[in-house]
């Protein structure tokens, strides 16, 4: 596997992973119907650089990296991580991750933030405990899972001092 920057060319491989991983409404705000232009500029908005992984030249994931505020909150870093379903469990997420951080911390971030991670998401709240991140904040009810309902969201973070760059 290989993660490189995304060039907007991309996006059309892209896009049926985004459609997968929304559809269902278990992880990710966007409603099912979300247009291909609103996904387009979720990964290609200005200052956003996205990142897609390959495998055999087939691009099956990709993330987003971002600053989480503007101006004197630009020092810490947000990202977004999607999947190709189909090759889910096999450490394509955790590899984009640490490949971000790594990232993160080159272009001069001292932090990550992530907003909004759904407390039902058990594969991602595990992953990112793993990798360093604390659950800083709950967001009560704040993600209305397709099947469970009202869910929290989690605010994790974890400071970028000790991943090499």
């Amino acid at each position: 596997m290989i993660i490189r920057r995304a060039v907007e060319s991309d996006f059309g491989a892209m896009w049926p992973i985004f459609q997968k991983v929304v559809a269902p409404g278990v992880s990710y705000v966007f409603a099912a119907d979300t247009s291909y232009e609103d996904g387009y500029a979720y990964w290609f908005a200005p200052g956003v650089t996205s990142y897609v992984a390959e495998d055999d030249g087939k691009i099956i994931g990709m993330y987003k990296l971002i600053a989480n505020q503007r101006d004197l909150g630009a020092h810490v870093a947000n990202a977004s991580f999607m999947v190709d379903p189909d090759v889910s469990g096999k450490g394509t997420g955790r590899q984009m991750s640490e490949h971000c951080l790594r990232t993160a911390k080159a272009a001069g971030y001292r932090a990550m933030q992530f907003n909004f991670v759904v407390s039902s998401n058990d594969a991602a709240v595990a992953l990112w405990k793993k990798l360093g991140f604390a659950i800083v904040g709950t967001l009560p009810q704040a993600f209305l899972h397709s099947s469970l309902g009202y869910v929290d969201a989690y605010v994790m973070h974890r400071f970028l001092d000790d991943i090499p760059g």
